[in-house]
């Protein structure tokens, strides 16, 4: 697995917001040696991939709305590939776009073409899940669908381990479900109590040694600390979580 430890930006949406460069250089600063792009800001890919070159930081990938892998695919192509990065990430489906284990097996033949096109650019499709592609249906659930129903040399998946405990999964058991079929985990933590929410890697509950190993054995290639939403200020948290990481030798 590649040491580097990937920031998902969406974690520090709000300051990217106000300054995109200067929030790039405080993850520089913080040990981060990647980032997961949300979003370019007013960045073109090109100037972007400056930006990070000049920062020492890598695109590991990028998540990218579902409507644009429809309808944009060349584009996303050209802009991820100028970024300097290998994933393409679907990160999410809308309510309207969510249904029954068929819709699964749809959505599922229309991933096996756009993962074809990028693995033909040398790129690689992922998905990744939330809660309610866990949900039961079938015998099964939406994101096994997903994977029982796509090409393995053209989509692979990106395990959120908040996301599967909050849907009542072991992260460690999935991992292992998806052996072979992960390349990318979403590093995250959960709080104790009735009402759980996101904790700072290596603060919260979940066993994040354990998340690794497993996800070493799985294949997983990048590890990817987000955190959707923050009690403290969101660098701060990240900083926690990386600090975290850093001690236990990641």
């Amino acid at each position: 697995m590649n040491d580097t430890i990937a920031l998902q930006m969406y974690t520090l949406r709000n300051e990217t917001a106000q300054d995109f460069a200067g929030t790039l250089r405080e993850v520089a600063a913080l040990g981060y040696g990647a980032v997961e792009l949300a979003g370019m800001g007013s960045y073109t890919a090109e100037a972007l991939r400056t930006e990070l070159d000049m920062l020492g930081l890598r695109c590991s990938g990028a998540h990218v709305p579902i409507e644009r892998l429809r309808g944009d695919l060349e584009t996303v192509i050209a802009e991820v590939l100028a970024l300097g990065g290998r994933y393409v990430i679907c990160p999410y489906l809308s309510v309207e776009q969510r249904g029954d284990a068929t819709a699964y097996r749809n959505l599922a033949a229309e991933f096996n073409p756009i993962g074809a096109r990028c693995a033909a650019s040398g790129l690689i499709l992922a998905y990744h899940h939330h809660d309610f592609e866990l949900e039961a249906m079938d015998g099964s659930t939406g994101l096994h669908i997903l994977r029982d129903n796509t090409e393995p040399q053209h989509m692979t998946f990106e395990i959120d381990i908040y996301w599967a405990k909050a849907a009542g999964f072991d992260p460690v058991a999935l991992l292992g479900e998806f052996a072979g079929r992960v390349q990318l985990v979403h590093l995250k933590d959960m709080t104790a109590g009735d009402q759980p929410t996101f904790a700072e890697v290596g603060h919260g509950t979940l066993d994040i040694p354990a998340v690794i190993a497993a996800a070493e054995a799985a294949g997983a290639q990048q590890l990817v600390v987000e955190q959707d939403a923050c009690q403290r200020p969101p660098i701060e948290s990240v900083r926690m979580s990386r600090e975290y990481l850093h001690s236990i030798g990641r």
